[in-house]
């Protein structure tokens, strides 16, 4: 007789899985095995202790991934308009996705955008050079603004901002940051609960020229997840932390945008098809094309109401389908 006193529910789970493949039983129910390591897997159990090697367990978790194709280009992004439709506190849908024009340091922005819902993984692109100010909280990436200007504000801005953002998260976050700036956005992340795995540098094919000796050619990104959170990940092990990706070509409205294939490869190495991509720094809905080529289901905030614009009007065009507004206070 074995006695399992000792071992925790997750562990008796793992167990009665390891001692299946070591008998090579057969008759294995398929879809019930996915279910029962793929609910280990949420709870942090290192599922190589059970016995499948690394092919049969991405046989076993592998879902098909969606490849939609767009009807544009996946990086191009249209003209902001003179007088903007969408007006603070509107809410866009689009297909499975949704936009609100509001702040991400207000918590009504998130009750309008996901209620009692939560993400399984966010990507996000904050403001690099915040001058930052209580009673307005703006400070777009493409407004130039000195580093002398941003005093003690950027770090405040952040904590408020990452603080409600990881409270509708339940999995991995993908945050893009300034080299100059990414300490301060370390610094921020553990103070509330972040774990840190590691920093992404996305390397691009091409720099901008600036004073430096050196042009810098690379954008970091860090990886993490709230601790204790269900992190997923989907990718392979083979996988390094720097991804040499083509930049999009220049954009006036969103200099720092980034590429669909980088957010693209972060939605399937961190996420499944239908689950929710949280971006509350919406720019020109990179995050919004990555979803929608992927399967997920995309939840934006974006400040400015012409940057929403933007990002229905590049969505409409990208799908060939049309967003329907839902004007602040309305039903």
């Amino acid at each position: 007789m074995v006695v399992l006193d000792h071992l925790t529910p997750t562990q008796r789970r793992a167990l009665v899985l390891a001692d299946n493949r070591l008998a090579e039983m057969a008759g294995w129910d398929g879809e019930l095995l996915k279910i029962e390591l793929d609910e280990l897997q949420a709870e942090g159990f290192d599922l190589d202790l059970i016995g499948f090697d690394e092919q049969a367990l991405a046989d076993l978790l592998g879902e098909e991934e969606p490849n939609r194709q767009g009807q544009t280009d996946d990086d191009a992004v249209p003209e902001a308009p003179e007088e903007p439709v969408t007006q603070p506190g509107d809410v866009w849908i689009l297909g499975e996705h949704r936009l609100v024009c509001g702040d991400a340091t207000r918590a009504e922005s998130y009750q309008a955008l996901m209620g009692d819902e939560k993400a399984a993984l966010v990507f996000t692109d904050p403001p690099y050079n915040v001058a930052y100010a209580a009673d307005d909280h703006q400070g777009l990436k493409r407004r130039p603004i000195a580093n002398d200007d941003l005093g003690e504000g950027f770090a405040p801005f952040l904590r408020e901002a990452l603080a409600l953002m990881m409270a509708h998260l339940d999995g991995a976050c993908y945050i893009a940051m300034s080299s100059s700036e990414i300490h301060t956005l370390r610094q921020v992340f553990d103070e509330l609960g972040g774990h840190w795995s590691t920093f992404i540098i996305w390397a691009k094919d091409t720099f901008t020229l600036g004073r430096s000796d050196y042009q810098r050619q690379y954008e970091p990104i860090l990886y993490g997840w709230p601790k204790g959170a269900a992190r997923h990940w989907c990718g392979d092990r083979d996988q390094g932390d720097v991804w040499p990706i083509k930049r999009p070509r220049a954009n006036d409205l969103h200099p720092t945008m980034k590429p669909v294939e980088l957010v693209e490869r972060a939605m399937r190495n961190s996420s499944r098809p239908g689950d929710i991509v949280l971006d509350p720094f919406g720019g020109s809905g990179t995050t919004l094309i990555a979803a929608e080529k992927t399967g997920r289901r995309a939840r934006l905030i974006e400040l400015e109401p012409k940057y929403c614009d933007v990002i229905v009007r590049r969505w409409e065009e990208w799908a060939g389908e049309k967003a329907r507004r839902v004007a602040a206070g309305g039903a």
